[in-house]
């Protein structure tokens, strides 16, 4: 069997592994953190996408586990309540819908205990060289002895580091939609009851919605900003950024910056897009966010993410493991998917992209075609 290194254990690379393994490869995921993922916003599996969970035999599962929003307020700087909704929430559109909106973790929990058994993963380590050979790819690694693959995917997210090392610095693929994002969960200090709370005021705002049978609170807040410079991996001093790019806002916001600072799982990063003119080279490819982010302003990360595994792995199968085909055909195939799931972003800045665009991009693609 060919063997396929996957960099990236959230969402995609524990899918394009199942169905790797499924298409008679032998694949190796590499995580940087120690264990799977925890923390993280609620993120939307929309149309097509919600196919691929069918076929792995999730889909059943991972609707009990959605959410069960009631609805949304939208408030004013002052708290007060301008408009409301018992049709739909900005974070997962109309209610009545056959999508699902869950919880990152869930899903990750959920792909990952489908795989642990048949793929391989090595946790707390990353890739620190690539060398491309005839046969294969040599891989070091940061902790872990060499190792040769004959195929390496970068399923490592919006700062991938396969794709910094095959195809060069960031800075040149990174389009900047003029947002930056923070998510962190604290206790349910407002009470609410499957019901989200949305406030903005000027260039900052935030949405607020329940956990876990209402016990917690997940906060997505964020401010609109051009590109600076801050440090990835010092939390706290991002921690600092939010809470003065928030401090002018009104209503709970010292109270829910408080939880901010104590909460243990924080994520912060700029809104933007991976715009590339190749996924691939030689035997190394991107799938997902490393390749194509859309952003969440999008809502169709996971989507892409769960569409552009399972349509990669398929391309590999039907070539035999030829690299150079099944690469090709699989950025043809994905392409005009991508492009109208990205479009989604840029629609309707500062609010939700219309309707009719979700539903014809989150259909836009066959999973035989």
């Amino acid at each position: 069997m060919k063997t396929v290194l996957i960099s990236g254990g959230s969402i995609a690379g524990p899918v394009l592994a199942y169905w790797l393994r499924r298409n008679g490869f032998t694949p190796t995921v590499v995580e940087r953190a120690p264990a799977p993922h925890r923390g993280g916003q609620a993120i939307d599996v929309r149309g097509v996408a919600l196919e691929v969970l069918e076929r792995m035999g999730l889909l059943e599962e991972a609707r009990r586990m959605r959410t069960h929003m009631r609805g949304m307020s939208v408030l004013d700087g002052d708290g007060n309540e301008i408009h409301r909704s018992e049709e739909m929430t900005y974070s997962s559109g109309r209610l009545d819908s056959d999508d699902i909106e869950l919880l990152r973790e869930d899903l990750t929990r959920l792909v990952y205990e489908r795989t642990r058994d048949d793929v391989e993963y090595v946790f707390d380590d990353s890739i620190t060289t690539l060398e491309e050979g005839e046969y294969g790819v040599r891989v070091e690694f940061e902790r872990g002895e060499p190792r040769t693959f004959d195929l390496v995917v970068g399923a490592d997210g919006l700062h991938s580091n396969v794709r910094r090392l095959t195809f060069g610095e960031e800075g040149q693929f990174v389009h900047h939609l003029g947002t930056h994002l923070a998510i962190f969960s604290m206790e349910n200090f407002l009470n609410l009851d499957n019901w989200q709370v949305w406030l903005r005021d000027g260039n900052a705002g935030y949405g607020i919605y329940p956990a876990r049978d209402n016990t917690e609170i997940r906060v997505s807040a964020g401010f609109e900003s051009g590109p600076f410079d801050y440090d990835h991996r010092d939390i706290d001093r991002q921690k600092e950024i939010v809470a003065e790019r928030l401090a002018g806002l009104r209503w709970e916001t010292p109270r829910l910056l408080k939880g901010m600072g104590e909460t243990p799982d924080f994520y912060f990063d700029v809104m933007a897009q991976i715009r590339m003119d190749h996924w691939s080279a030689g035997r190394v490819a991107l799938v997902g966010d490393a390749g194509y982010s859309p952003s969440p302003m999008s809502g169709q990360g996971t989507s892409l993410a769960l569409v552009g595994a399972y349509v990669l792995a398929g391309e590999l199968g039907k070539a035999g493991g030829d690299h150079h085909i099944a690469f090709t055909r699989y950025e043809q195939r994905m392409r005009p998917f991508v492009a109208l799931n990205q479009a989604l972003a840029t629609e309707n800045p500062g609010g939700p992209p219309a309707e009719e665009s979700v539903e014809r991009a989150k259909n836009a693609i066959s999973l035989d075609g």
